[in-house]
């Protein structure tokens, strides 16, 4: 049935203007109108009532005088009970409201009626709703869709404490700040699932009342949306009834309901803890006091079976007093019991330990003369203890003590305990297990992601990780800045699609291999072409694995930055292009060509150079920064132009300013940016000499050699860059084709590079006794730090780094 088929069926109010039976009637007595709803009464047409006289239609020889002197005042008019005569001839029993009209509306009466069985319906519909709504014991309220009180009943005033006008009587509304939580929670939850949402609640004695003495109180509470005839929602109607729990199992069952609703509403394992002690007191003891062992603080993994020793700590105490004068132990304290206290005996054993009466004489407490003094001075007299323990491994144990309440634990309230401390020790072990992966998350975010960004002589750098998840710590964007061979840095920031472990998972793989590949030297459009290849093959192993993380796809920016000639060259995969702040120029976004995103595979990927002025300052950035502006990109890169505006700021400032201006409290999107500061290599920190391709200019370029370190102040590492210079023009010379160039930078590290044209690699080798040469790339490999190729468009570069001595600046 819907609501209207409902509301056909008990009926409106009979003497609405769209139900009733209306007349006009002039000062002579005469019918001036006649409705449509007066001929179906009563079965006389207009036509063949108008004009008529009013009284011919009543039943009787009453003339109508005397009806209205037996009819009941109401106003200006009268209501009351009148017999007409059907147009077939039966009498009809009328309800009838009559009411005169001013002149200047004609004079005369206007009269509305309706069948005397309806209104007696209604009046005892309205005579329902008042009792029920005033004279019964059900507190009742009706509130807003907004979850503003529109109307209280005094029994509901009463049981809330809300003022004492907060009623129907009252002609304005109360604010919202006056709902009391629990009818707004539970009002809420009505809106939410559009159902009644029945609870029932412990309610603590009245205030200045003895629990000793007072009787222990629910609340069934009930809240159910109001809609009108269409379906559409009004607002909420919230019912309370406030009974006496003299029955003991129905106390207990409510107890147990408000613990499933009040423990465990976080994954804060402090917090849950706390939870479960509140429940505990004052409903089933003055006192509880948890202790839970160190190793679940500290979420490891535990052992499953009872435990036999172990460090405490306590988590959490609750008392009926608030200066809580049975703790010895502070929260975060070490708990020390004796041996054979009953809260060792209980983890030893696994069982709970119950002493329903307690007193001095009780033996073990004579190993424990502190909480003796405690419990002969409070007078506790009942004493229980149960371990608490999920899914086979138990995790701490729980004290309860009573002195202000009179009856001493027994075996109801035991099980009673137990039941409630199991609820929330798997509540406790969900807390922990999340703490556990929480801080696995971190672990693999701190793994994945530079800890520290390298110091280089090319850049000044500075960085933000902001996770979608602040809570998991890790998500599937990252960054990286890699040292490169000539004094060159490659900068990079990249995004895995998707969220949470397994994007973090699938970016810490994408992350070592383009560190792998910048390794090798590729140029950006070459290193995005292999990770591309990359993300296809873990693509095809994610789908063939059930439990494998899916790497769907990600984007990337590659930039290599040259201090030398001060060029950037980059390529990007589907990902936003860098933005440039120059010193002189505006904020510039250069058109890099779009590659496709990583993972689609066949298309390929294009570079872009762009030269830069010392000290401008490139933002590589994901997507989730300029997008976090009411998704609107456009508005988002505005503002990234204005953040980075001056670059001549500290670099730390300038990434504050993005934060504060691109992003909310809340990015819905992980967001990582890099931005580095360029510097450039003074020309006389770079020399360099073209050699021909003959034996005999080895030795001319060992002395350019030398000559350009004693300028440099170098000679601490002249012979050894002597032998480095002559194995690698050698095998040059001798192996590869002309042109064929020297070069030495010196920066923190002294680099040594040989140019030829041959794309041949050389490789070292370990040379037998017996031969005459082979030996040239080993010793190059024992002198330097570092050694490599890359290769160019016209050919390759062998390159070897030196530690100079005393670190010298760049």
């Amino acid at each position: 049935m819907d609501l209207r088929d409902l509301a056909d069926r008990h009926g409106g109010d009979p003497f609405g203007i769209t139900t009733a039976a209306v007349a006009l009637v002039d000062v002579h007595g005469l019918i001036r109108y006649w409705s449509r709803k007066a001929e179906d009464l009563l079965g006389y047409p207009a036509s063949g009532v108008l004009g008529r006289s009013a009284a011919s239609l009543l039943a009787g020889e009453r003339p109508p005088a005397s009806v209205l002197a037996a009819a009941r005042r109401l106003g200006e008019g009268w209501e009351g009970l009148v017999t007409a005569r059907h147009r077939a001839g039966h009498p009809v029993e009328l309800a009838l409201r009559v009411c005169p009209l001013s002149a200047e509306h004609g004079s005369g009466w206007l009269a509305v009626a309706c069948d005397a069985a309806d209104a007696r319906r209604w009046q005892l519909d309205q005579a329902v709703m008042r009792g029920l709504l005033e004279e019964s014991p059900i507190g009742i309220a009706v509130l807003d869709a907004e979850l503003r009180f529109q109307w209280v009943n005094q029994v509901l005033a009463a049981m809330e404490g809300l003022p004492a006008g907060l009623t129907a009587t009252r002609t304005a509304p109360p604010g919202p700040e006056q709902v009391p939580s629990a009818v707004d929670w539970q009002a809420r939850q009505a809106l939410i699932s559009g159902q009644g949402t029945p609870t029932v609640e412990h309610v603590p004695p009245p205030h200045g009342r003895s629990r000793r003495n007072a009787q222990s109180h629910l609340r069934l509470r009930s809240s159910f949306p109001l809609k009108d005839l269409d379906g559409k929602t009004l607002g909420v109607c919230h019912t309370a009834v406030d009974f006496t729990a003299q029955d003991r199992a129905r106390a207990r069952l409510a107890l147990v309901n408000e613990a499933a609703q009040r423990i465990g509403t976080t994954l804060d394992l402090d917090r849950t803890v706390q939870e479960l002690a509140e429940v505990l007191v004052p409903q089933l003891a003055d006192f509880v006091a948890i202790d839970l062992f160190q190793g679940v603080l500290a979420a490891r993994d535990l052992t499953p079976r009872p435990v036999t020793g172990g460090p405490l700590q306590r988590a959490a105490h609750v008392s009926v007093r608030e200066e809580l004068p049975e703790a010895i132990v502070p929260i975060g304290g070490p708990s020390a019991y004796p041996a054979k206290s009953p809260q060792q005996r209980c983890l030893t054993t696994g069982r709970p330990i119950l002493d329903p009466v307690l007193d001095p004489t009780t033996w073990w407490l004579a190993d424990d003369p502190q909480r003796m003094a405690k419990i002969v001075g409070l007078g506790v007299h009942s004493h229980l203890v149960v371990p608490l323990r999920a899914r086979g491994a138990t995790m701490g144990v729980v004290t309860l003590l009573r002195w202000e309440n009179p009856g001493p634990f027994d075996e109801d309230d035991l099980l009673l305990v137990e039941e409630l401390v199991a609820r929330a020790a798997v509540c406790v072990d969900n807390a922990r297990r999340f703490v556990r992966e929480h801080n696995a998350a971190l672990a693999l975010q701190t793994s994945l992601l530079p800890p520290d960004l390298p110091d280089h002589c090319a850049v000044e750098v500075a960085y933000r990780y902001l996770p979608a998840d602040p809570e998991a710590g890790v998500g599937g964007d990252w960054f990286d800045v890699i040292p490169l061979s000539g004094a060159r840095i490659a900068l990079v920031v990249g995004d895995v699609v998707g969220h949470g472990i397994h994007a973090a998972a699938s970016m810490g793989r994408l992350r070592a291999a383009v560190q792998t590949l910048a390794d090798m030297d590729l140029p950006p459009d070459e290193l995005l072409a292999h990770v591309d290849d990359l993300v296809l093959r873990l693509s095809d192993e994610a789908e063939a694995a059930e439990n494998g993380p899916m790497v769907i796809g990600a984007t990337c920016v590659y930039a290599v930055y040259d201090p030398i000639s001060r060029k950037l060259n980059v390529a990007r995969a589907g990902h936003p292009a860098p933005a440039i702040a120059h010193l002189s120029e505006p904020v510039e976004l250069p058109d890099i060509p779009a590659g496709p995103p990583l993972g689609l595979g066949g298309l390929p990927f294009e570079s872009a150079e762009i030269e830069l002025e010392e000290g401008s300052v490139v933002a590589l950035y994901t997507d989730g920064l300029i997008e976090a502006s009411d998704r609107d990109v456009d508005v988002g890169f505005e503002r990234l132009c204005f953040a980075l505006a001056h670059p001549d700021r500290p670099l730390e400032e300038i990434c504050d300013t993005m934060v504060r201006i691109l992003l909310p409290d809340h990015p819905h999107d992980d967001v990582a940016f890099l931005i580095a500061r360029t510097h450039a290599l003074a020309p006389d920190h770079v020399a360099s000499w073209e050699v021909p391709a003959d034996p005999r200019a080895v030795h001319e370029a060992r002395d350019n050699a030398i000559r350009q370190l004693a300028a440099w102040g170098l000679e601490d590492i002249a012979f050894t860059t002597e032998l480095i210079v002559s194995e690698l023009v050698t095998n040059a010379i001798t192996h590869a084709c002309g042109p064929i160039g020297l070069r030495l930078i010196r920066e923190r590290t002294l680099i040594c590079e040989v140019q030829d044209a041959s794309n041949t690699s050389p490789h070292l080798r370990r040379a037998r006794t017996t031969d005459e040469g082979g030996r040239g790339l080993f010793l190059v490999a024992q002198l330097a730090q570092r050694w490599g190729t890359r290769y160019t468009a016209t050919g390759k570069t062998i390159w070897a780094e030196q530690q100079v001595p005393g670190s010298a600046p760049c």
